[in-house]
């Protein structure tokens, strides 16, 4: 009997729980990574499973699943998770042993809080192998290193900019309205008051909100707005010692300016419950005018946007200055991992064909279709730059969820294609999430260590993340919020404090 941790992620908590259980398996998985297995007579065939976040409403078609198979000689088995239930589905292949070959994070800070179940073996150490494959072999060293546990890699990374924050905004609203894009937090207030009650769209009715937000105080709108207020990411220095972000008083700050927008109304009252499809669907169904996250997000948006509303503008911007100037919080050059379980692969040559699989995802041919889609089907290459389709639906039904599964990125992947986008507002965010790299804030505990934060740091995140929650929603005021402070101190939340100012990143 192993011990099995648990990662449980609902609206508004955050849990670890140690199980103990056998590892097992169920039918398509349990232990059958890349399983040859010869039939009929034939020749031998390649099995892999793997489980990826989904973050569009159905399960794509089978087309680039069928030529990653032709391509690869594998036989693949996808389970694709909605983004919404993905930790509950994370949570329960785990504490089962029932994980398939392959398993991607939803985000870069689910892996925080793995980093036990990591240390434990519940996952293989792959670091040593990546030189066996040439391709995996160019992943950058430093980025690999942000992603390790105690200096050992456990997972394969999905490139990503430093910052792709920012705010997508309703243009022909603001226009309509007198305003330009917000250049201050006042003035993104006042953009997501007059969006609420000034009837932005014209039709006479109060049926709009300012801005449309998820259940995700990272990912949504609060960690981004909470840069523009000055407050460090993650972990900062105050009296010279490393303190988490939550205190600080630019954290109460930013929980005082998201209870304003609750009690006035100018964010969707349900967000802390909130999928990002139906936060997504605010925007471009026309109930909400700004949407605070990834800016290239707006291609997408603006395609369904101008489905609803042949008027529907969008546009973006990503310089709000603050109390400190302005500045935005970024990410340690990874989007997600995918980790490869004990449980499903159970020995080095499994795990080298798994391997060798991710491997062929690298090459130029299969990136870009991964990426892109079929050429002459979903893209054309002009000038040596992919142009997509002006077909946004059939992009959205066969090539998006297949970009969930893509391995390193363009500074990894020679031949990799850079984008010739005809929707100018997309080639603007591009500039912008460039333009960030002149503000970031970065993490300061990014190569640090605390075994009491590996150990007990997803209990401990629910009482901040519940507290914060219940702040915004007026459950609770400032001493309520400074009490669950304390009980993090207390549960754990001292020791860790100590220990990343300890740390030497080992």
């Amino acid at each position: 009997m192993n011990p099995r941790w648990i990662y449980v992620a609902s609206a508004a908590s955050f849990a670890l729980l140690s199980l103990s259980g056998c590892a097992g398996s169920i039918s398509g998985f349990g232990g059958a990574a890349a399983e040859r297995t010869a039939e009929g007579g034939g020749a031998d065939v390649a099995r892999i499973s793997i489980m990826a976040n989904l973050h569009t409403p159905e399960v794509p078609s089978p087309l680039i699943e069928t030529m990653l198979e032709e391509a690869t000689g594998v036989e693949l088995t996808f389970q694709w998770t909605p983004d919404g239930s993905y930790e509950e589905k994370f949570n329960a292949s785990m504490a089962t042993g029932t994980m398939p070959d392959a398993v991607y994070l939803k985000n870069a800070s689910m892996l925080t809080f793995l980093r036990e179940p990591m240390q434990s073996g519940l996952f293989w150490e792959i670091g040593p192998y990546l030189e066996e494959f040439p391709n995996l072999d160019r992943l950058q060293t430093e980025v690999l290193r942000n992603t390790a546990v105690e200096g050992k890699v456990y997972g394969l990374y999905q490139e990503r900019p430093s910052s792709r924050q920012g705010v997508i905004f309703r243009k022909d609203w603001a226009d309509r309205l007198g305003l330009q894009a917000p250049a201050t937090i006042d003035e993104l207030y006042t953009m997501l008051y007059q969006f609420t009650y000034n009837d932005p769209d014209g039709n006479g009715v109060d049926d709009t909100i300012g801005l449309t937000d998820r259940s995700d105080l990272v990912y949504g709108a609060f960690k981004t707005v909470l840069s523009y207020f000055g407050a460090p990411n993650g972990w900062g220095e105050k009296d010279g010692r490393l303190a988490p972000e939550f205190m600080f008083p630019e954290y109460r700050e930013t929980m005082n300016f998201f209870r304003k927008l609750h009690e006035e109304g100018l964010i969707n009252r349900d967000f802390p419950v909130t999928a990002k499809a139906d936060q997504q669907d605010l925007l471009t169904m026309g109930k909400a005018g700004v949407y605070i996250g990834a800016m290239g997000d707006v291609i997408s948006l603006q395609t369904k946007a101008a489905q609803s509303n042949p008027n529907a503008v969008l546009d973006v911007h990503n310089r709000i200055a603050g109390p400190k100037g302005e500045r935005v919080w970024a990410t340690p050059g990874f989007g997600t991992v995918v980790l490869f379980p004990k449980s499903a692969v159970r020995s080095e040559e499994e795990l080298r064909r798994v391997l060798g699989f991710f491997d062929e995802l690298m090459t130029p041919e299969l990136a870009n279709l991964l990426h892109w889609g079929v050429e002459g089907v979903h893209y054309t290459v002009e000038n040596g730059k992919a142009v997509p389709s002006d077909d946004f639906d059939l992009k959205y039904k066969d090539v998006k969820p297949y970009q969930g599964i893509e391995i390193g990125g363009p500074s990894t992947i020679e031949g990799f294609l850079e984008s010739d986008f005809r929707m100018p507002v997309k080639g603007k965010a591009d500039r912008l999430t460039k333009d960030n790299d002149s503000m970031l804030v970065l993490d300061p505990t990014a190569g640090l260590h605390s075994r009491t934060f590996d150990e007990r740091g997803m209990r401990l995140q629910e009482i901040v993340r519940d507290a914060t929650y219940h702040y915004i929603l007026g459950m609770i005021d400032e001493t309520g919020f400074e009490a669950e402070v304390q009980r993090w101190l207390r549960e754990g939340g001292e020791r860790i404090i100590q220990e990343f100012n300890d740390s030497d990143g080992m």
